[in-house]
């Protein structure tokens, strides 16, 4: 089990740690979802303590940047604090919903951390950003004018061929940075985009003849 040093504390709430028995059952969580919901604080760090490791080792396999993940737990859980009286069993059990909650939060910090990133590097880049990374898909098929085009035939490509260049093109990320983004090998990110590439030129190709 990973040890979590976020604070589980809210504010306002006191410092004084408070043992909640639990049973274990999701009716359990259900229950302590409606004490939340009352502004309970015993039920909450119950919650809290209950689920928070696991959350942790979710947020950590998104962001693999500890700090980041703990920040991400940390506002799941302040979300579970404030929209408790939202949670609807209907949409599946609580644990489901806090780790919905933290998958959200991570992938919103993660696009944060690319984007404090990617302004960076455009700061010492030598070449100047490009505004329409379609543009800058058509440019290198040597389509310049087929921008419109390039965005509908990029909806084609295998899933895991868009998801290189969507990164590469639209995220500004490098094919190395893609590779460790996807933890997959440099090799295998530098074939999927020329197999995208060439996949994408043949299309557009094949429309004009």
């Amino acid at each position: 089990m990973l040890a979590l040093s976020v604070d589980p504390s809210l504010p306002g709430m006191p410092a004084r740690r408070v043992d909640v028995v639990m049973d274990g059952s999701p009716e359990w969580d259900r229950e302590l979802l409606r004490q939340i919901a009352k502004s309970d604080t015993e039920a909450y760090r119950a919650l809290f303590d209950r689920y928070a490791p696991t959350a942790l080792a979710l947020a950590l396999r998104l962001v693999r940047h500890r700090p980041l993940a703990e920040e991400s737990v940390q506002e799941a859980f302040f979300e579970v604090w404030r929209g408790a009286d939202r949670y609807q069993e209907s949409r599946g059990s609580v644990r489901a919903w806090i780790m919905t909650l933290v998958h959200n939060r991570a992938v919103d910090a993660l696009r944060r951390e690319l984007a404090q990133r990617r302004r960076a590097d455009d700061a010492s880049a030598y070449d100047p950003p490009v505004a329409d990374p379609a543009a800058d898909i058509a440019e290198a098929l040597d389509v310049p004018k087929e921008r419109e085009r390039v965005r509908t035939a990029l909806e084609t490509l295998p899933g895991e061929q868009r998801q290189v260049l969507e990164l590469m093109y639209f995220d500004g990320l490098s094919q190395s940075q893609v590779a460790e983004r996807l933890t997959i090998p440099l090799g295998t990110v530098k074939s999927r985009a020329v197999l995208a590439m060439r996949k994408l030129r043949t299309q557009l190709t094949e429309v004009e003849r």
